[in-house]
């Protein structure tokens, strides 16, 4: 089990072509690749800069994007939690005639 002593916060936040760096209270620095959040990925550099750090730093929220992102996830290296439906793949099930 991981138990951490404080409740990582989260106090400023940026983004380059690839990554979303997190800046957090105790002074760490965190970068985690856009890949693990398909919608920040895919928003503009517009759209990823209307975010708000919410519950004391805890959270990361983005209201337009309807993303919700937790600091501490983040250290535990949780990606997107969505659930996609699966992606059909090609050549698969047909129907016997």
């Amino acid at each position: 089990m991981t138990t951490l002593v404080n409740k990582p916060q989260a106090k400023a936040l940026r983004f380059d072509e690839d990554t979303m760096w997190v800046d957090l209270m105790d002074g760490r620095q965190l970068g985690v690749p856009l890949a693990y959040f398909p919608r920040l990925l895919h928003a503009t550099p517009a759209q990823r800069k209307k975010y708000i750090i919410s519950g004391g730093g805890t959270g990361l929220h983005w209201d337009d994007l309807d993303e919700d992102i937790s600091v501490y996830g983040l250290l535990m290296g949780v990606g997107d939690q969505t659930q996609h439906p699966p992606t059909p793949q090609p050549g698969g099930h047909k129907k016997a005639s």
